[in-house]
């Protein structure tokens, strides 16, 4: 029996950088020094002093944007997830067929997870341990993720290309046999693999997902 089709809403990606008001762009410029400085220094020697002097301005002005120095490590953090859902939304709310833009969304996301822990192993990092924590952030992080999945999954539903007997039960099964891929204390853990390793069995897992939908078997 087919599945109920729900009504399908394009999701809003965050707001790209250049288009905010000038006190974002203070704000902005304080957390994309604050990233350099967690790179270069790891998030445990940041210290709010050397954010403000590098900015020039006060302690106290720093204040005023992020109430502590952990305040403005999570800011480091968020950014770096409005940046992969940025590319996330963009593929979710693309015109490509349900089955294509699953797939693409699929290697994309853990492609994006392995980037974090290759480019920016200290701010992956903290992502990894404010995802342990369960941080509010990282949660509204989680949902807006699972909400693109499930639009792309809706919108495969009958005529398209999937047959689902229960697609909240095929969005868990998405996400459950993505979790090597996505969950940041498993890519971490698997780092001795090459990129190409990983990548080959992203996309055989990608695959595997799409023919199971396809099928009905879930």
């Amino acid at each position: 029996m087919a599945v109920a089709r729900r009504t399908s809403a394009r999701i809003t990606a965050p707001r790209r950088e250049g288009q905010q008001p000038p006190e974002d762009r203070v704000q902005a410029r304080l957390v994309a020094i604050a990233a350099d400085h967690v790179r270069r220094f790891g998030p445990e020697r940041v210290t709010v002093v050397a954010v403000a002097r590098e900015a020039g301005m006060s302690h106290a002005n720093v204040y005023r944007f992020f109430p502590s120095k952990a305040g403005l490590i999570e800011a480091v953090v968020i950014a770096w997830t409005r940046s992969v859902e940025v590319i996330l939304g963009d593929i979710a709310n693309a015109p490509d067929p349900a089955d294509d833009k699953l797939e693409r969304f699929l290697v994309t996301w853990g492609k994006a997870e392995r980037d974090g822990l290759d480019r920016d192993p200290a701010i992956y990092g903290a992502f990894a341990d404010f995802w342990a924590e369960r941080r509010d952030a990282i949660m509204v992080h989680r949902a807006r993720l699972r909400a693109f999945l499930e639009t792309i999954v809706d919108e495969g539903l009958e005529p398209g290309p999937f047959r689902l007997r229960d697609e909240a039960r095929a969005v868990a099964f998405i996400a459950d046999a993505m979790q090597r891929f996505i969950h940041p204390a498993l890519v971490i853990e698997t780092r001795d693999l090459t990129r190409q390793q990983v990548e080959t069995r992203l996309s055989t897992m990608a695959r595997i997902i799409i023919r199971t939908l396809v099928s009905g078997g879930v």
